[in-house]
């Protein structure tokens, strides 16, 4: 009988992360040469499906923005936590993978631990494995959510160096492996092109990355645009909008007033390869562009009551991961009020003006970089799901 792998996943980068994985699930040997291939099922993308899940909806069409949409969406959410709980009802799955997402997963990963603990009904015998790929933050926010993670959880993977230790002091019990970060192998090709390309001697290119939903275009967008404007007055670079679909496209084209200034979608690596500096909303880009050793400048604004409840419960003095590792701010961030024009333009200009300055920023991330491993993330993870298999 064939293993049945339950997975999901709810953003962009979360649904590329799911795809890798399944795809290197495939290939353990306990299940390439098994006489039952092993079947995959639950939500995510479209990166998901073209690997082989079979998706009951595509999720990441549903990616939320700050407390308050959460709250907005509540409904729509609760209908398609229930959808994902009768999944696993019909279909009983051996092992739970959820990926990122960690709200929704979290309390997925719950109400069907809850189920296979009270061994009623459909429920009898049945004893899953629940995984989670990528840590919630709880080291940033709320760390007693450690506890229930540990309580639901057989195995949490990592991708962030100092997650194993935190979660050994505060969660002993919970079985934490570190396995690198999947950007190593993802864009090594890419940065090694990277090294051989890049020239002082080019005309400067920004990229401008918003963020991959459609709130972080809204809020980061129009003051990119003019920290843009700004720069262009003193430096002839050029821009790039990079955005990850056409949806997010079609929303940011009526903002730009600069004709030059063209939206691309897709083709991050690419573009990072030549991109002298970014300024990026904060999230998994930011990581992409320090293992590109671009110099990025990292912005994020939500609603004000937002950014208050967050300011409550937040208890680490960067949100960008390369800042966390390093515990200084080797790219600067600016955040809510401090997100101005000013503010972007100057830190931007500092580089565009002094190749010394970029050369700087690169010899600093070079001990954050050693942190990633040296690639082989995914093949790691997928051998630890498949020996808990």
């Amino acid at each position: 009988m064939s293993k049945r792998f339950m997975i999901v996943a709810g953003e962009t980068s979360g649904d590329t992360l799911a795809a890798e994985l399944v795809r290197a699930l495939k290939k353990q040997p306990q299940f390439a040469q098994a006489p039952f291939p092993p079947k995959f099922f639950g939500a995510g993308g479209s990166k998901m499906a073209e690997a082989g899940v079979e998706l009951s909806f595509d999720l990441t069409q549903h990616a939320v923005f700050g407390f308050f949409d959460v709250f907005r969406k509540y409904l729509e959410f609760q209908r398609l936590f229930n959808q994902l709980v009768k999944v696993a009802e019909d279909r009983l799955p051996d092992v739970f993978i959820g990926v990122d997402f960690s709200g929704f997963n979290r309390r997925l990963a719950h109400a069907l631990k809850e189920r296979a603990r009270a061994q009623q009904g459909p429920f009898t015998n049945w004893r899953p494995k629940f995984v989670q790929f990528v840590s919630p933050q709880v080291w940033a926010s709320r760390p007693g959510r450690a506890l229930q993670l540990e309580e639901d959880l057989d195995l949490l993977l990592s991708i962030v160096p100092f997650e194993k230790e935190w979660y050994a002091q505060k969660t002993p019990r919970l079985r934490v492996e570190y396995v690198g970060h999947p950007l190593v192998d993802r864009l090594k090709t890419f940065r090694e092109k990277r090294l051989l390309l890049e020239s002082s001697d080019c005309k400067p290119v920004v990229l401008l990355l918003p963020g991959s939903r459609r709130k972080e275009v809204s809020r980061h967008l129009e003051v990119m645009l003019a920290a843009a404007a700004h720069i262009r007055t003193q430096v002839p670079a050029e821009f790039r909008i990079i955005l990850p679909n056409e949806n997010l496209a079609e929303l940011a084209r009526p903002m730009i007033t600069d004709s030059s200034i063209k939206v691309q979608i897709g083709g991050l690596s690419e573009a990072l390869c030549e991109a002298t500096m970014a300024i990026a909303s904060s999230g998994t880009v930011t990581t992409e562009c320090a293992y590109m050793e671009v110099p990025t400048v990292v912005l994020y604004k939500v609603s004000t009551p937002e950014y208050w409840i967050g300011k409550q419960i937040v208890t680490v003095n960067y949100i960008a991961l390369v800042n966390l590792i390093s515990g200084r701010g080797i790219f600067p961030e600016f955040i809510q009020q401090a997100a101005t024009v000013e503010n972007l333009a100057q830190a931007s200009l500092h580089w565009l003006k002094n190749p010394e300055a970029r050369r700087k920023v690169v010899q600093e991330l070079q001990p954050v970089l050693a942190t990633f491993g040296t690639g082989g993330a995914i093949h790691r993870a997928a051998q630890a799901v498949a020996a808990l298999a």
